[in-house]
């Protein structure tokens, strides 16, 4: 009965340590700005899948049925969004950042995962594949909340100290334009593994 805790750790450290959007853009950060500065944009990036955890939780999915359209759109928002994100990151180059620039912030992390459709993915798998029908909603929604905010504050942070790392190794070598198109790319993959896995289903 209830949540299988366990397996569900397991699943969402499988998927929350994987390269995928929020991931690339948690490193290409930390490699711009350093990864002191990228603590306020890491904490956003943490707690915006809660926004989407906790209405999935308490019935949004209920919401398709009625309109349909709109899940669409969020969709197709989310794809364009992700692409945009790449094409950031493929033409990003690292080492320090001008002095007037700003690394990004808690807001602007709080809607990195609300538009990540590996995010979505992710939640609904929890909620679909590691609790029994009879589970307690609050009970349901609060330990996937705990497991993936716990997986979250151990990864994130590993990815923006990576991009911190990495950029002080590749920064002005001949590898850092192949890293950043390889990081665009992974995260273009990571998108379209998530959304076909999802019409699959």
């Amino acid at each position: 009965m209830g949540v299988a805790v366990l397996s569900f750790l397991a699943f969402a450290a499988s998927q929350v340590g994987t390269p995928g959007p929020a991931n690339m853009a948690l490193m290409a950060t930390g490699a711009r700005f350093g990864f002191r500065a990228s603590l306020p944009f890491v904490a956003g990036v943490a707690l915006g899948k809660q926004l989407i955890i906790w209405p999935i939780g308490f019935g949004i999915l209920s919401l398709a049925e009625a309109a349909p359209w709109a899940f669409q759109v969020l969709k197709f928002a989310s794809i364009a969004y992700i692409f945009w994100l790449a094409w950031k990151v493929a033409n990003l180059r690292l080492g320090a950042a001008a002095p007037d620039q700003r690394a990004p912030g808690f807001l602007a992390g709080l809607w990195v995962h609300p538009l990540n459709p590996k995010a979505w993915a992710m939640i609904l798998t929890g909620f679909t594949s590691f609790m029994s029908m009879d589970t307690p909603t609050l009970q349901a929604t609060a330990t996937i909340a705990i497991c993936l905010l716990a997986c979250q504050l151990v990864f994130h942070p590993m990815w923006a100290l990576g991009g911190d790392r990495i950029a002080r190794a590749v920064a002005g070598t001949p590898a850092e334009r192949y890293l950043m198109w390889l990081l665009a790319g992974l995260t273009v993959d990571s998108v379209l593994v998530a959304l076909l896995g999802g019409e699959s289903r």
